[in-house]
């Protein structure tokens, strides 16, 4: 434990801390101090304990307020913790949507691709037929004006 002497309403008082935290018990008091000169400037001398007590409640006040503040702040926070998280998800089914919507274009690509190929060999294999056959009507007609 440490020991400070500290100064408040022109008084010194020798305050105990736990040790490290020295400057932060000095800072307080100051703070507080300053509290307590400025209302006794703007109230007059209306005696310590009552000085003490309005002082007090503008601090616990200023405390609460910034408590209020604080819980606003951190319910905002978690509103928008649980948007962000909402979107997050939207974004993830969307994406999961697209995929599939391609997945399922690639199949039918893919079928695509297998029917323009079965199409080009029926193609060939009919052009050949007619080759073939246009080849044998040739040969026919030649054989039969060779006969003439």
């Amino acid at each position: 434990m440490a020991n400070i002497n500290v100064k408040f309403n022109n008084k010194d008082y020798l305050l105990s801390c736990d040790d490290g935290q020295e400057e932060d018990l000095i800072n307080l008091t100051k703070f507080l101090d300053k509290k307590y000169s400025d209302l006794k400037d703007k109230l007059g001398n209306i005696g310590e304990n009552k000085l003490l007590l309005i002082t007090s409640i503008q601090v616990i006040d200023e405390y609460f307020d910034l408590k209020k503040r604080v819980t606003s702040q951190k319910d905002s926070f978690e509103n928008l913790s649980k948007k962000f998280k909402e979107m997050k998800s939207l974004v993830l089914d969307y994406k999961e949507g697209k995929e599939g919507e391609i997945s399922k274009l690639n199949d039918e690509l893919e079928k695509f691709k297998k029917m323009v190929e079965e199409s080009q060999n029926v193609y060939e294999s009919l052009l050949d037929k007619t080759t073939k056959s246009l080849e044998e009507i040739i040969k026919d007609t030649e054989s039969s004006s060779k006969v003439q």
